[in-house]
Protein backbone atom coordinates (compact mmCIF):
# COMPACT_ATOMS: atom_id res chain seq x y z
CA UNK A 1 0.00 0.00 0.00
CA UNK A 2 2.59 1.99 0.83
CA UNK A 3 4.76 1.76 -2.06
CA UNK A 4 1.55 2.62 -4.04
CA UNK A 5 1.28 5.48 -2.78
CA UNK A 6 4.42 6.37 -3.45
CA UNK A 7 4.18 6.01 -6.98
CA UNK A 8 0.87 8.07 -7.16
CA UNK A 9 2.82 10.94 -5.73
CA UNK A 10 5.85 10.34 -8.27
CA UNK A 11 3.30 10.68 -11.09
CA UNK A 12 1.76 13.35 -9.76
CA UNK A 13 4.37 16.01 -8.87
CA UNK A 14 5.17 17.36 -12.40
CA UNK A 15 1.50 18.05 -12.34
CA UNK A 16 1.63 20.18 -9.13
CA UNK A 17 3.27 23.25 -10.90
CA UNK A 18 0.72 23.66 -13.16
CA UNK A 19 -1.68 25.97 -12.17
CA UNK A 20 -5.73 25.64 -13.91
CA UNK A 21 -7.08 28.16 -16.09
CA UNK A 22 -7.96 31.93 -14.51
CA UNK A 23 -10.91 33.64 -15.74
CA UNK A 24 -10.63 37.16 -17.11
CA UNK A 25 -12.73 39.37 -15.96
CA UNK A 26 -13.36 42.69 -16.51
CA UNK A 27 -15.48 45.06 -13.70
CA UNK A 28 -16.69 48.35 -12.89
CA UNK A 29 -14.37 49.89 -10.94
CA UNK A 30 -12.56 53.26 -9.44
CA UNK A 31 -8.37 54.26 -10.24
CA UNK A 32 -6.93 56.33 -7.56
CA UNK A 33 -4.82 58.92 -9.81
CA UNK A 34 -2.86 61.31 -6.80
CA UNK A 35 -5.51 62.50 -4.84
CA UNK A 36 -8.57 62.22 -7.51
CA UNK A 37 -10.90 59.34 -7.72
CA UNK A 38 -11.69 58.46 -10.93
CA UNK A 39 -14.16 56.21 -12.71
CA UNK A 40 -12.97 53.31 -14.93
CA UNK A 41 -12.90 49.66 -15.06
CA UNK A 42 -9.77 46.93 -14.26
CA UNK A 43 -8.97 43.60 -15.38
CA UNK A 44 -7.21 40.68 -13.99
CA UNK A 45 -4.12 39.06 -15.84
CA UNK A 46 -3.84 35.58 -14.75
CA UNK A 47 -0.34 34.75 -14.00
CA UNK A 48 1.65 37.76 -15.79
CA UNK A 49 5.59 39.12 -15.73
CA UNK A 50 4.75 43.01 -14.04
CA UNK A 51 7.63 44.78 -16.38
CA UNK A 52 6.61 42.62 -19.80
CA UNK A 53 3.17 43.58 -19.10
CA UNK A 54 3.73 47.12 -18.61
CA UNK A 55 6.02 47.35 -21.20
CA UNK A 56 3.27 45.88 -23.63
CA UNK A 57 0.41 47.99 -21.70
CA UNK A 58 2.80 51.09 -22.53
CA UNK A 59 3.32 50.09 -26.35
CA UNK A 60 -0.35 49.73 -26.98
CA UNK A 61 -1.05 52.66 -25.64
CA UNK A 62 1.00 54.58 -27.34
CA UNK A 63 0.07 52.46 -30.76
CA UNK A 64 -0.69 54.75 -33.33
CA UNK A 65 -0.26 58.02 -31.61
CA UNK A 66 2.88 60.44 -31.40
CA UNK A 67 2.15 61.43 -27.33
CA UNK A 68 4.11 59.43 -24.98
CA UNK A 69 2.80 57.45 -21.66
CA UNK A 70 4.12 59.35 -18.54
CA UNK A 71 4.76 57.44 -14.98
CA UNK A 72 5.27 58.72 -12.02
CA UNK A 73 4.44 57.09 -8.80
CA UNK A 74 3.84 53.75 -10.74
CA UNK A 75 0.68 55.91 -12.12
CA UNK A 76 0.69 55.95 -16.27
CA UNK A 77 -0.93 58.52 -17.89
CA UNK A 78 -1.33 59.73 -21.72
CA UNK A 79 -2.84 62.15 -23.14
CA UNK A 80 -4.50 61.73 -27.28
CA UNK A 81 -4.12 58.89 -27.17
CA UNK A 82 -5.91 56.90 -30.67
CA UNK A 83 -8.16 54.32 -30.19
CA UNK A 84 -10.35 53.73 -33.05
CA UNK A 85 -12.36 50.45 -31.78
CA UNK A 86 -13.37 52.55 -29.17
CA UNK A 87 -13.44 56.36 -30.46
CA UNK A 88 -12.89 58.08 -33.09
CA UNK A 89 -11.92 61.17 -31.15
CA UNK A 90 -8.54 61.27 -29.07
CA UNK A 91 -8.69 60.26 -25.43
CA UNK A 92 -6.52 60.37 -22.42
CA UNK A 93 -5.63 57.45 -20.43
CA UNK A 94 -4.68 56.66 -16.83
CA UNK A 95 -4.08 53.48 -15.43
CA UNK A 96 -2.08 51.36 -12.97
CA UNK A 97 -1.04 47.88 -12.82
CA UNK A 98 -0.98 46.32 -9.40
CA UNK A 99 0.56 43.07 -8.59
CA UNK A 100 -1.51 40.12 -6.74
CA UNK A 101 -1.29 36.34 -5.92
CA UNK A 102 -0.46 35.12 -8.71
CA UNK A 103 -2.01 37.48 -11.36
CA UNK A 104 -1.70 41.24 -11.65
CA UNK A 105 -4.56 43.72 -11.86
CA UNK A 106 -4.52 46.42 -14.57
CA UNK A 107 -6.65 50.08 -12.99
CA UNK A 108 -8.05 52.22 -16.01
CA UNK A 109 -10.02 55.02 -16.66
CA UNK A 110 -10.38 56.43 -20.11
CA UNK A 111 -11.43 60.46 -20.01
CA UNK A 112 -12.74 61.30 -23.39
CA UNK A 113 -13.17 65.04 -22.55
CA UNK A 114 -12.23 66.69 -19.56
CA UNK A 115 -13.85 65.40 -16.85
CA UNK A 116 -16.06 63.25 -18.76
CA UNK A 117 -14.92 59.84 -18.40
CA UNK A 118 -16.34 56.79 -20.20
CA UNK A 119 -19.08 54.74 -17.92
CA UNK A 120 -21.73 52.51 -18.52
CA UNK A 121 -24.08 55.18 -17.22
CA UNK A 122 -22.68 57.92 -19.91
CA UNK A 123 -21.95 55.64 -22.92
CA UNK A 124 -23.11 52.08 -22.86
CA UNK A 125 -21.39 51.04 -26.15
CA UNK A 126 -18.57 53.13 -25.18
CA UNK A 127 -18.36 51.21 -22.28
CA UNK A 128 -18.88 47.62 -23.71
CA UNK A 129 -15.67 48.32 -26.33
CA UNK A 130 -13.80 49.16 -23.82
CA UNK A 131 -14.37 46.07 -21.71
CA UNK A 132 -13.61 43.87 -24.57
CA UNK A 133 -10.61 45.87 -25.66
CA UNK A 134 -9.47 45.22 -21.69
CA UNK A 135 -10.50 41.90 -21.96
CA UNK A 136 -8.56 41.54 -25.27
CA UNK A 137 -5.26 42.87 -23.50
CA UNK A 138 -5.25 40.82 -20.82
CA UNK A 139 -6.17 37.62 -22.75
CA UNK A 140 -3.40 38.18 -25.31
CA UNK A 141 -0.69 38.97 -22.11
CA UNK A 142 -1.97 35.17 -20.60
CA UNK A 143 -1.75 33.31 -23.94
CA UNK A 144 1.95 34.98 -24.03
CA UNK A 145 2.69 33.50 -20.84
CA UNK A 146 0.91 29.97 -21.33
CA UNK A 147 2.35 30.18 -24.53
CA UNK A 148 5.73 30.55 -23.19
CA UNK A 149 4.86 27.50 -20.73
CA UNK A 150 4.06 25.01 -23.03
CA UNK A 151 6.94 26.02 -25.50
CA UNK A 152 9.15 25.38 -22.44
CA UNK A 153 7.44 21.67 -21.95
CA UNK A 154 7.31 20.75 -25.43
CA UNK A 155 11.04 21.64 -25.44
CA UNK A 156 11.62 19.26 -22.53
CA UNK A 157 9.79 16.85 -24.22
CA UNK A 158 11.19 16.93 -27.56
CA UNK A 159 14.50 16.46 -25.67
CA UNK A 160 13.66 13.10 -23.80
CA UNK A 161 12.03 11.99 -26.97
CA UNK A 162 15.34 12.34 -28.53
CA UNK A 163 17.71 11.10 -25.97
CA UNK A 164 15.07 7.77 -25.85
CA UNK A 165 15.61 7.98 -29.77
CA UNK A 166 19.89 8.14 -29.15
CA UNK A 167 19.34 5.03 -26.48
CA UNK A 168 17.51 2.98 -29.14
CA UNK A 169 19.17 3.16 -32.40
CA UNK A 170 22.69 2.62 -29.85
CA UNK A 171 20.65 -0.59 -28.40
CA UNK A 172 19.67 -1.29 -32.14
CA UNK A 173 23.45 -0.55 -33.36
CA UNK A 174 24.85 -3.16 -30.07
CA UNK A 175 22.76 -5.88 -31.32
CA UNK A 176 23.66 -5.39 -35.36
CA UNK A 177 27.38 -5.14 -34.20
CA UNK A 178 27.07 -8.50 -31.90
CA UNK A 179 25.45 -10.26 -35.02
CA UNK A 180 28.01 -8.83 -37.49
CA UNK A 181 30.84 -9.91 -34.90
CA UNK A 182 29.16 -13.48 -34.26
CA UNK A 183 29.36 -13.82 -38.57
CA UNK A 184 33.03 -12.58 -38.42
CA UNK A 185 33.77 -15.29 -35.69
CA UNK A 186 31.95 -18.09 -38.36
CA UNK A 187 34.08 -16.90 -41.28
CA UNK A 188 37.40 -16.83 -39.19
CA UNK A 189 36.87 -20.15 -37.71
CA UNK A 190 36.09 -21.63 -41.46
CA UNK A 191 39.14 -19.61 -42.60
CA UNK A 192 41.03 -21.46 -39.65
CA UNK A 193 39.64 -24.72 -40.45
CA UNK A 194 40.63 -24.46 -44.21
CA UNK A 195 44.35 -23.65 -43.14
CA UNK A 196 44.65 -26.22 -40.90
CA UNK A 197 44.31 -28.29 -43.96
CA UNK A 198 46.76 -26.54 -45.60
CA UNK A 199 49.13 -26.85 -42.73
CA UNK A 200 48.88 -30.45 -42.49
CA UNK A 201 49.67 -31.07 -47.11
CA UNK A 202 52.56 -28.28 -46.21
CA UNK A 203 53.67 -30.48 -43.50
CA UNK A 204 53.49 -33.84 -44.87
CA UNK A 205 54.93 -32.41 -48.00
CA UNK A 206 57.75 -31.09 -46.67
CA UNK A 207 58.91 -34.11 -44.60
CA UNK A 208 58.52 -35.58 -47.80
CA UNK A 209 60.72 -33.59 -49.83
CA UNK A 210 62.84 -33.18 -46.89
CA UNK A 211 63.42 -36.88 -46.55
CA UNK A 212 64.34 -36.81 -50.45
CA UNK A 213 66.79 -33.86 -49.98
CA UNK A 214 68.90 -35.95 -47.14
CA UNK A 215 69.03 -38.54 -50.26
CA UNK A 216 70.80 -36.16 -52.65
CA UNK A 217 74.18 -35.20 -53.19
CA UNK A 218 75.49 -31.76 -53.88
CA UNK A 219 73.61 -30.30 -57.25
CA UNK A 220 71.55 -29.18 -59.90
CA UNK A 221 68.44 -31.77 -58.06
CA UNK A 222 69.66 -30.99 -54.60
CA UNK A 223 69.72 -27.15 -55.49
CA UNK A 224 66.36 -27.08 -56.82
CA UNK A 225 64.64 -29.39 -53.59
CA UNK A 226 66.40 -27.01 -51.83
CA UNK A 227 64.38 -24.02 -53.10
CA UNK A 228 61.01 -26.40 -53.36
CA UNK A 229 61.59 -26.35 -49.88
CA UNK A 230 61.71 -22.90 -49.22
CA UNK A 231 58.64 -22.50 -51.14
CA UNK A 232 56.71 -24.97 -48.62
CA UNK A 233 58.24 -23.30 -45.84
CA UNK A 234 57.05 -19.65 -47.20
CA UNK A 235 53.40 -21.26 -47.65
CA UNK A 236 53.72 -22.43 -43.77
CA UNK A 237 54.16 -19.34 -42.56
CA UNK A 238 51.87 -17.89 -44.58
CA UNK A 239 49.46 -20.39 -43.47
CA UNK A 240 50.88 -19.58 -39.83
CA UNK A 241 50.13 -16.04 -40.21
CA UNK A 242 47.25 -16.45 -41.15
CA UNK A 243 45.44 -18.42 -38.40
CA UNK A 244 47.36 -16.05 -36.01
CA UNK A 245 45.21 -13.41 -38.00
CA UNK A 246 42.00 -15.39 -37.69
CA UNK A 247 42.60 -16.37 -33.89
CA UNK A 248 43.31 -11.88 -33.36
CA UNK A 249 40.08 -11.45 -35.12
CA UNK A 250 38.00 -13.81 -33.04
CA UNK A 251 39.19 -12.71 -29.95
CA UNK A 252 38.63 -8.67 -30.72
CA UNK A 253 35.26 -10.08 -31.75
CA UNK A 254 34.43 -11.92 -28.78
CA UNK A 255 35.01 -9.50 -26.73
CA UNK A 256 33.14 -6.72 -28.38
CA UNK A 257 30.45 -9.33 -27.81
CA UNK A 258 30.74 -9.25 -24.41
CA UNK A 259 31.62 -5.52 -24.12
CA UNK A 260 28.21 -5.06 -25.92
CA UNK A 261 26.47 -7.67 -23.89
CA UNK A 262 27.66 -6.04 -20.96
CA UNK A 263 25.99 -2.89 -22.52
CA UNK A 264 22.58 -3.96 -23.34
CA UNK A 265 20.83 -4.70 -20.33
CA UNK A 266 22.52 -1.06 -19.06
CA UNK A 267 20.79 0.95 -22.31
CA UNK A 268 17.59 -1.59 -21.44
CA UNK A 269 17.56 -0.10 -17.92
CA UNK A 270 17.65 3.57 -19.24
CA UNK A 271 15.54 3.33 -21.84
CA UNK A 272 12.78 1.83 -19.06
CA UNK A 273 13.58 4.82 -16.85
CA UNK A 274 13.62 7.51 -19.69
CA UNK A 275 10.51 6.21 -21.08
CA UNK A 276 8.30 6.78 -17.90
CA UNK A 277 9.92 10.20 -18.10
CA UNK A 278 8.41 10.52 -21.85
CA UNK A 279 5.48 9.56 -20.64
CA UNK A 280 4.89 11.75 -17.63
CA UNK A 281 6.42 14.56 -19.57
CA UNK A 282 3.80 13.91 -22.49
CA UNK A 283 0.96 14.43 -19.79
CA UNK A 284 2.91 17.70 -18.73
CA UNK A 285 2.97 19.15 -22.22
CA UNK A 286 -0.69 17.88 -22.91
CA UNK A 287 -2.31 19.74 -19.95
CA UNK A 288 -0.28 23.15 -21.06
CA UNK A 289 -1.65 22.95 -24.70
CA UNK A 290 -5.00 22.14 -23.09
CA UNK A 291 -5.02 24.94 -20.87
CA UNK A 292 -3.82 27.18 -23.81
CA UNK A 293 -6.38 26.01 -25.93
CA UNK A 294 -9.23 26.49 -23.24
CA UNK A 295 -7.50 30.37 -22.68
CA UNK A 296 -7.87 30.64 -26.57
CA UNK A 297 -11.57 29.87 -26.76
CA UNK A 298 -12.42 31.77 -23.96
Amino acid sequence: MKSKLILLLLILIPFSGIRSQIPITVSEDSLSIGKNLLPGLSVNIPEADYEKTKAAWIKELQAGTKSKVVTENNEMSIFGAILKNISPNPVNIYSRIVRLDSMLKLYVSFESKKDAYIERTSNVAEFIKVQDYLKQFAKDQYLAVVKAQSDTEEKKLYKMQKELSALENEKSRLLKSIESDKSLIASEKDNINAQNKELSTVDAELKEQNKLLSTLQEGTVKKEKTEQIKDLEKRKRKVLNSIESSDNRISKASNAIDKANNEIPVNDQKQEKLREQVYRQEDVAQKYADKLKKIKES
